[in-house]
């Protein structure tokens, strides 16, 4: 199946537009996307079993505001293939959550 995600920026109560993600597994980029206006990612391509990670270039997005992680990273292990994969993220300069979406 597939994976997206969807990213919130927490301080100002809205989606995350523009924020780079890269979704990689054993050290290789298998694609890569940006945020849309409602901060998602509808599909980042089919998936594998294994250890999958998702990095958010949080730095590139907040810019000039300060900000104490320049990038989240969010591990994942995949056993099931054939399932859809959601990956949220709720960001703010200071502090980030993720979950396992549905």
């Amino acid at each position: 199946m597939s994976l997206s995600t969807h990213v919130l920026d927490a301080a100002r109560g809205a989606p995350a537009e523009g924020v780079p993600v890269r979704l990689e597994q054993g050290g290789s980029v298998l694609a890569e996307a940006v945020t849309d206006a409602d901060g998602r990612v509808g599909d980042l391509g089919p998936l594998a079993v294994g250890t999958h990670r998702l990095v958010f270039d949080t730095g590139a997005w907040f810019g000039d505001t300060p900000a104490f992680y320049p990038e989240v990273t969010i591990s994942f292990t995949v056993t099931d293939p054939d399932r859809h994969h959601h990956v949220p993220l709720l960001l703010s300069p200071f502090a980030y959550s993720t979950y396992r979406g549905s």
